[in-house]
């Protein structure tokens, strides 16, 4: 399957440099049988459910993983925290923003008393960088909300509305550097009418790293390797999803990103769902089976990404783009910060 089989033509203005306020944007439904499209509010999402559904969201929290450091010449480079680079707290392999500044050697001052050494590259565009001490007591101070390259801020720069409006109402474990978008949508109220509803939400963790957004560079798609990324399934969370499934009830997946934790670990313990730590790898794409998820509510994906991928498997890619091609004179908004739709 070629990657230019999942592109396809979107005017800038389509790209939400703003949320909606949580709980108003629009929900487009998209029928997984027979590619029927619908057009709802987000707000009606709980008449969509049914009693004994189990959704399932991604309890992660973004930490504000994007740090600006002044080389000896005063020059201000970005580099965006990727991963811990084995278990020393002050090693990280980053992105870097000129990346020809973090050469081998050369020390950036951070700020708030935080320095870091450049160690050398580390693969795949990464940097290995040592700092003075453990970074993430200085974050919250120094850092930022590690945006995608499409929402433009002045200066590059999230601001404090991004600070709140790029979390979840249900983060609760530090550890991602972009959000699970799906989840931005919800409202404690929206929740409260989803138990009212008699469906069940339960949290799996998976900290997003940038391999779930890293663009695809071969032609064939079967060629991408995805980078891996950690979780934990709570035992309750497994409790939760083996009884649906024995109960003929569904699994909802709020977000791709907890679509991949339930299908990496049923792949990996006889089409069950298990409890406890997870790490990831998991490409899903037209053709995959899907041995947990009966639902899927995402937003709309960059053309040839990863995500639109997995949605396709999921729902047919003719289906998933002629859906798109109906939003776009429509006037959704797509991206991180757009609005939804509701796959069943």
């Amino acid at each position: 399957m070629r990657v230019s089989d999942f592109d396809y033509v979107l005017p800038p203005g389509s790209i939400a440099q703003r949320p909606a306020p949580r709980g108003t944007s629009r929900l487009m439904t998209l029928g997984r049988a027979d590619g029927s499209v619908g057009h709802r509010s987000f707000a009606e999402l709980p008449e969509l459910l049914r009693p004994g559904d189990v959704l399932v969201v991604n309890d992660t929290r973004v930490i504000p993983a994007r740090l600006y450091g002044l080389d000896p010449r005063g020059r201000r480079t970005e580099f965006l925290l990727s991963r811990h680079a084995g278990s020393a707290p002050e090693t990280w392999d980053c992105l870097a923003k000129p990346g020809r500044r973090a050469k081998p050697g050369v020390s950036f001052d951070f700020g708030d008393g935080l320095q870091g050494e450049v160690a050398g590259p580390s693969g795949t565009g990464h940097y290995r960088v040592v700092f003075s001490s453990a970074v993430e007591p200085h974050l919250e101070r120094i850092g930022s909300a590690p945006l995608p390259p499409y929402i433009h801020r002045p200066g590059g720069v999230a601001d404090a509305q991004d600070a709140s409006d790029y979390q979840t109402v249900f983060a609760r474990e530090p550890g991602a550097i972009a959000a699970p978008t799906a989840g931005l949508h919800f409202t404690s109220a929206i929740l409260e009418r989803i138990a009212e509803r008699g469906a069940t939400v339960v949290p799996v963790t998976l900290h997003v790293g940038i391999g779930t957004f890293k663009p695809v560079k071969t032609d064939v798609v079967e060629e991408h390797r995805m980078d891996p990324e950690r979780g934990l399934i709570p035992g309750p969370t497994a409790a939760a999803v083996a009884a649906a499934k024995a109960n003929g009830r569904r699994v909802v997946a709020v977000g791709t990103t907890s679509v991949r934790s339930l299908e990496a670990s049923a792949r990996t313990n006889g089409g069950m769902v298990v409890a406890g730590p997870f790490e990831t790898s998991l490409f899903l794409v037209p053709g995959a089976e899907f041995l947990v998820v009966d639902a899927l509510l995402t937003n709309f994906h960059l053309p040839k990404s990863t995500l639109l991928m997995l949605v396709s498997a999921f729902a047919g890619r003719e289906s998933v783009l002629r859906a798109y091609a109906e939003a776009v004179p429509a006037g959704y908004r797509f991206f991180s910060y757009g609005d939804a739709m509701f796959v069943a």
